[in-house]
């Protein structure tokens, strides 16, 4: 089952479906498709698919559709998630994930790796969090962003609903965002070791990628059963600008202001409101709880 989300990249999955399923079939892969027409609606289509037999995937879109997908699987409780495959086209914003497995952004390369159908086994995380008073729960298969990651990812996404988004965008938007930005006191549980910081923006995850190839997560491995946790401290606009080069390079947690730490559980509490976004997409406010499932999700990878 191929799930297409024709706005991502800009409206490019729409545009290009036509091409790729020709591509699709010229490989010899069978398959069946269906377009999503709002946002969770993929969720709701993998749920359906589930129930009709499917258990090969693959997301064409970006890592928004993919997480909708991911959740999909996850929100059902019948069938062992280890019974799936999920796959991926990119075409989204920052095909983030993509990069942890090697998987090419160009058709052919992505189609390739698809008919190989070489599995990887990796960890999902889930996250308790709120949404207007409501309590809610995601499950995210690459990264989360907290503070002033969710901040830029929330002002890119309103962009990208009235089809002004993009990566320029986002570029745009992590400078922007920083005029009248606080930082938030924060308290963190991390398998029982207590961390208390002025937050400036920090990331949870599975996998090393975020925000169109910024390595937040460097020492992120994806099926080692841990949540890794990057916390940057206050920071002055000067250090963030002399400083952006590590976010591409790995070596942001060099930095006196950045902490790291690995755990199973992590619980995040602050004193104002605080903002989430996970796999790309804003989900809501904290407080939060992180848990791990380790090796639950097989994946096509490179």
């Amino acid at each position: 089952m191929v799930i297409i989300n024709p706005h991502a990249g800009s409206r490019k999955a729409g545009k290009d479906w036509i091409i790729v399923k020709e591509m699709l079939m010229k490989e010899k892969i069978n398959f069946v498709f269906e377009f999503t027409d709002s946002k969770y609606h993929a969720t709701e289509l993998t749920l359906k698919f589930i129930e009709e037999g499917y258990r090969k995937f693959i997301a064409f879109g970006g890592d928004g559709t993919l997480n909708e997908i991911v959740n999909g699987i996850f929100i059902q409780k019948i069938i062992p998630t280890k019974e799936f495959t999920l796959a991926m086209l990119p075409v989204g914003t920052g095909n983030d994930w993509c990069r942890m497995f090697n998987i090419p952004i160009d058709y052919a390369g992505a189609i390739k790796v698809i008919k190989n159908e070489k599995i990887f086994i990796q960890d999902v995380g889930t996250v308790n969090y709120y949404n207007n008073g409501w309590h809610k729960i995601n499950y995210f298969a690459n990264v989360t962003g907290i503070g002033y990651d969710a901040l830029v990812n929330r002002k890119t996404n309103l962009q990208k609903d009235k089809g002004r988004g993009g990566k320029l965008s986002y570029f745009l938007n992590i400078f922007s965002s920083l005029f009248g930005y606080k930082v938030v006191p924060v308290t963190i549980d991390a398998d029982g070791v207590i961390i208390k910081a002025n937050l400036f923006s920090m990331n949870v995850g599975i996998c090393k990628y975020n925000g169109g190839g910024m390595m937040q997560l460097p020492n992120a491995v994806a099926d080692d059963g841990l949540l890794d946790l990057t916390i940057i401290k206050k920071i002055s606009k000067l250090e963030l600008f002399m400083s952006l080069k590590r976010l591409y390079d790995g070596t942001l947690l060099t930095h006196p202001k950045v902490e790291a730490v690995q755990a199973k559980n992590i619980v995040i509490t602050a004193d104002d409101s605080i903002y989430l976004e996970a796999d790309g997409e804003f989900l809501g406010n904290g407080p939060f709880t992180f848990n791990i499932i380790p090796k639950s999700l097989p994946i096509v990878c490179a």
